[in-house]
């Protein structure tokens, strides 16, 4: 089993809402996203997809959007974004996904030797302290990324690769400590896929590696709108 990674794809197949206009580089991006894909996975395979999956604001709206990405081969792994305002609960987004169609929220997925946990994130500290509506974010997050990881810790075999999905990127721009990088740390987490950032002028790399754990970053614009391979 190949396992793939993207995420922002920001559907609006049900409301049509042109991504264009962030630039040229969106022009036809479902439809090059969609192509690499086919051509790239088989049906015995994994796609993972960290965040901000559809404008929809509420779950029978997003429902076309999850259509079109079950359409594609393989299995896929939903993880919420920041702009995920149709995912209510996670007991309601799962009855509604399609065939092969997973979602991880404060627990732990197992696919042969893959297990997948993780958690949306937010922005971390950057030259100071955070205001008390965002630090109670941050914290709030680490606390499901806790969670998260606890219930992986319990599956873990001896030859698991253990993939860790986030929205936000677990540090600021600096790549300096955090309460999530603590976390991937602390459990030995062997690779971890987020996105969240978007435009030409970022600066953010793709892919790299710090204390033994493989970072990669999948934001559908940064990557050409093309799948990452993972493993």
């Amino acid at each position: 089993m190949k396992v793939f990674a993207i995420s922002d794809l920001h559907l609006s197949t049900a409301d049509p809402k042109p991504m264009d206009i962030f630039g040229g580089d969106w022009t036809d991006y479902w439809q090059r996203v969609q192509d690499d894909w086919q051509s790239k996975v088989s049906d015995d395979d994994l796609v993972l997809i960290s965040g901000d999956i559809s404008w929809a604001m509420y779950l029978n709206e997003a429902l076309q959007d999850l259509r079109a990405i079950a359409r594609l081969n393989g299995k896929k792994v939903l993880l919420r974004g920041n702009h995920d305002y149709w995912w209510n609960t996670i007991g309601k987004v799962r009855g509604a996904l399609p065939k092969d169609m997973y979602a991880v929220q404060n627990d732990c997925l197992r696919f042969e030797n893959f297990l997948i946990c993780g958690s949306r994130g937010w922005t971390c500290p950057d030259k100071g302290e955070l205001d008390e509506q965002d630090k109670k974010i941050y914290l709030r997050e680490a606390e499901r990324l806790k969670l998260s990881f606890e219930q992986m810790s319990k599956m873990r075999k001896e030859d698991d690769k253990v993939i860790c999905m986030m929205h936000f990127p677990p540090f600021n721009v600096r790549r300096e400590d955090s309460e999530y990088t603590k976390l991937i740390i602390q459990n030995e987490i062997d690779c971890v896929v987020y996105g969240h950032l978007h435009g030409k002028d970022c600066r953010a790399d793709l892919h790299f590696n710090k204390f033994g754990t493989e970072f990669y970053l999948t934001s559908t614009d940064l990557v050409g709108h093309k799948l990452t391979q993972l493993y």
